[in-house]
């Protein structure tokens, strides 16, 4: 029977019967599960928000470096609250230091502020350090063309001696004196150990190298070079007008430093290798453009009886004018060979690079280390004597020029 017929059939005045209750316990098992989730995320959040983990817990390991120069200078910091003070202080230091230079060096792992704040503060410690990463001396180097710099040796003239000289590549000047030369320059050289080897090995030693100063050890292979009878220039990292959305790589020369700025980059530059002719520009349309920026840098390189070579590329360079009121030995390129880097658009560069020999009696080509690049210039080359052109290496040709 339903519980609707039972209240009809009950009496009048009398209770209905009472239905029977379900005991209902405080806590269904759904939310004694909701409570608990939710105390554990109280107590999450509470340790997140009051234990001073900036990793949030994440897993690490922290590995101790020390310097055995600094540990001399100062007392070591031990384990515990004292070491955690030493790391604290070291990362406050350094953005603050990124921020004063906006750029990081390479090589000796500290940053480019660091050196910068040194200009003028004489910091002996900084200087120590910086002697201490110093590159080891190339073999073949003439130690009276050295001198010391905070950051390594670097070239310097003694007496009638010359950087320019010393290290220019033989080549027969009289004969280049009378017919038409020309000149490659292959640059970007020093990092990627493969392509560097294929250019000292796969071109005659008249084809000058232009290294960069940067790779894990740019001097062991501009050693190798100088030894296949290359003679070698360096490449300075200098401002280019779309800086820094396109930046040449650490300690570059910029227009918005203080001369004394630049020369300290320089220098740093200059301690990376030895046994150079010369310096060149990598990159750098702004700063070879500006006078008030370029010329300091030209008064290095007649100082330290280095040439310089213009690759070119700035149509509104003050390298000429600069390097002529010096005497310093100039040359700027005429045709970069691989800038569209295909072989038959290389090969076209090649035949207008010979037609400028012709006319103006010394013509210079650069390219960078492609495959392609080192493949159809070493091809060309084969050749040449047999069309009444020479090839020369750079300093030569920039005699030439000079004396024309």
């Amino acid at each position: 029977m339903t519980e609707t017929a039972d209240d009809l059939s009950a009496p009048l005045g009398q209770d209905k019967p009472r239905r029977k209750r379900r005991l209902r316990l405080p806590f269904t098992a759904m939310q004694l599960l909701a409570v608990m989730l939710g105390l554990f995320l109280v107590a999450f959040a509470g340790f997140a928000i009051f234990n001073k983990d900036p990793l949030g817990g994440e897993p690490m390991t922290r590995i101790a470096i020390r310097d055995p120069k600094a540990a001399d200078e100062k007392p070591a910091a031990g384990h515990g609250q004292d070491a955690k003070q030493e790391s604290k202080h070291d990362t406050k230091e350094a953005p603050k230091q990124a921020d004063d230079q906006k750029t990081v060096t390479m090589i000796d792992g500290s940053t480019g502020a660091r050196h910068d704040v040194v200009i003028g503060a004489g910091d002996p410690t900084d200087k120590g350090e910086a002697a201490s990463a110093a590159p080891p001396v190339m073999a073949g180097i003439d130690p009276k063309l050295l001198e010391k710099s905070r950051y390594g040796m670097i070239p310097a003239i003694s007496g009638d001696l010359k950087p320019f000289n010393v290290y220019a590549a033989e080549a027969d000047r009289a004969k280049a004196a009378k017919m038409p030369v020309v000149a490659i320059v292959i640059g970007g050289l020093g990092v990627g150990a493969a392509k560097t080897t294929d250019a000292i090995m796969k071109l005659p030693g008249a084809v000058t190298l232009a290294f960069t100063p940067y790779g894990s050890d740019p001097g062991k292979l501009a050693e190798r070079a100088r030894a296949q009878r290359h003679e070698i220039f360096l490449q300075i990292p200098m401002e280019p007008y779309d800086f820094p959305d396109n930046d040449p790589g650490p300690q570059t020369l910029l227009t918005s430093l203080t001369p004394d700025q630049n020369s300290d980059r320089l220098y740093w530059h200059l301690s990376r290798m030895q046994g150079y002719a010369g310096i060149t520009n990598f990159m750098g349309a702004r700063f070879i453009a500006t006078e008030a920026a370029m010329q300091p840098i030209i008064r290095e390189a007649s100082k330290r009886g280095l040439g310089f070579f213009d690759d070119g590329t700035s149509p509104r360079s003050i390298a000429p004018q600069a390097a002529g009121s010096l005497a310093v030995p100039f040359g700027k390129g005429d045709i970069a060979l691989d800038a569209v880097p295909t072989a038959n658009e290389i090969d076209r560069a090649l035949n207008k690079l010979e037609s400028v020999a012709r006319e103006r009696g010394v013509a210079i080509g650069t390219a960078s280390a492609l495959p392609v690049s080192i493949e159809r210039v070493g091809a060309w080359i084969k050749t040449l004597s047999d069309r009444g052109i020479l090839l020369v290496p750079l300093t030569t040709a920039m005699l030439k020029s000079r004396s024309s």
